[in-house]
């Protein structure tokens, strides 16, 4: 991406009529419901900017979503159109972001992502998606068994066709990552409550005044839902429809081991990271998949499948099996922004929303206080549904 694209992208807005409620006088009232990646993030670049912030979270902070995602920060071949990479690739931007400004307390790892395949057609769409995204200015290349060895000396693949090393992707441990941005969010002064849920919206008009909780009543001027999976049934409150479909995915965590993966590997059968803590997560699918067996005799096929990969792995033990219910709007791409219907809701609905985290606190943070609307975020509204 050039500078002048780069420019666009960043800071292309258009400021709108109107500010919202408490913009001009007083700090905004804001209320984020959702404490997982996405919401933690808008919660703090919120009261990073002076707004007066409480969060509510129905369970506990990374919960949902976030606590069972494999935890991949990348700009990678799924991520099109180019509007949608362009956005992946600010979250990216974002991360590096967020890494310096707390002084590599969140522990990301910076290791890029190495893919494979065996052959056929899977193998010709990787060299093609390399050529498509190296044209895009993104940072990955081509490898052959000389590099693969020295990117992932532990790992033993089957002979390869074709394989990738993206440069600039991370990952991250989601649960210690939220948590560390919540404790931050709450020393500059958010409000966090949880467990507590929802149970009404108060309206005035199209508008929401408040919100009922079962911890009490909470007033606000601008209401956030970043509530996975459960924001189309707090979205229903006020009579909107935020549509979403099913798509759960499972992975084995083990316990935790000598440094064996210091970057994400993609086989064609296993998908595997390891944690600042040792724990080797790994998983078969980042789509969604029919299975939502979370049994011990699955993580226990997840794990022996990734051992034909990396053989150290048969011999550590199971920790736990996640199942988690990934926030995928119907048609698979992020819900972000007011909605028209109540102007001072605002929604954050998405899928890849490790990623793009950062860049959703920022963007809407802004959309928020300052009555912008980001133009790279247009696409990505609730009308389109309508």
């Amino acid at each position: 991406m050039n500078r002048r694209k780069f420019l666009q992208v960043s800071a292309g807005v258009s400021v709108a009529a109107l500010l919202p409620e408490g913009a001009r006088g007083a700090p905004a009232r804001i209320v984020v419901v959702g404490g997982g990646i996405v919401g933690t993030s808008i919660a703090y670049h919120l009261v990073q900017r002076g707004a007066q912030v409480t969060l509510v979270e129905k369970s506990k902070p990374a919960a949902g979503a976030t606590g069972s995602s494999f935890a991949w920060i990348n700009a990678t071949f799924s991520k099109q159109p180019r509007n949608y990479f362009d956005l992946n690739l600010l979250g990216i931007f974002g991360w590096r972001r967020l890494d310096r400004e707390f002084s590599g307390e969140l522990e990301l790892q910076w290791g890029g992502c190495v893919e494979w395949h065996t052959g056929g057609a899977a193998a010709d769409a990787l060299r093609k998606d390399v050529a498509r995204t190296q044209q895009w200015g993104y940072p990955v290349h081509l490898v052959d068994q000389i590099e693969f060895r020295r990117l992932l000396p532990f790992v033993m693949p089957e002979p390869f066709a074709a394989a990738s090393f993206s440069e600039r992707e991370g990952t991250l441990d989601p649960v210690f990552v939220t948590q560390t941005i919540l404790d931050r969010a709450k020393r500059l002064g958010a409000r966090v409550l949880y467990p507590c849920e929802v149970t009404g919206l108060v309206r005035s008009g199209n508008r929401v005044s408040a919100v009922e909780t079962t911890k009490g009543r909470v007033e606000l001027d601008t209401l956030v839902l970043a509530s996975g999976v459960d924001t189309p049934r707090l979205a229903a409150m006020a009579e909107l429809r935020v549509p979403l479909k099913d798509s759960p995915g499972v992975l084995a965590h083990t316990a935790p081991l000598e440094p064996l993966l210091d970057r994400v590997a993609l086989g064609p059968a296993a998908h595997m990271k390891q944690n600042p803590d040792g724990r080797v997560v790994t998983g078969s699918d980042f789509g969604g998949t029919p299975v939502t067996d979370s049994s011990t005799a699955f993580g226990e096929r997840l794990v022996a499948r990734a051992a034909t990969y990396l053989p150290e792995l048969a011999q550590t033990k199971l920790e736990s099996v996640t199942l988690g219910w990934r926030v995928m709007p119907q048609d698979e791409y992020p819900i972000l922004g007011f909605a028209d219907r109540c102007p001072n809701l605002y929604i954050a609905a998405t899928h890849s929303g490790v990623t793009l985290a950062p860049v959703i606190g920022q963007f809407a943070s802004m959309e928020i206080l300052d009555g912008a609307r980001v133009e790279i975020l247009a696409p990505y509204r609730l009308s389109r549904f309508a």
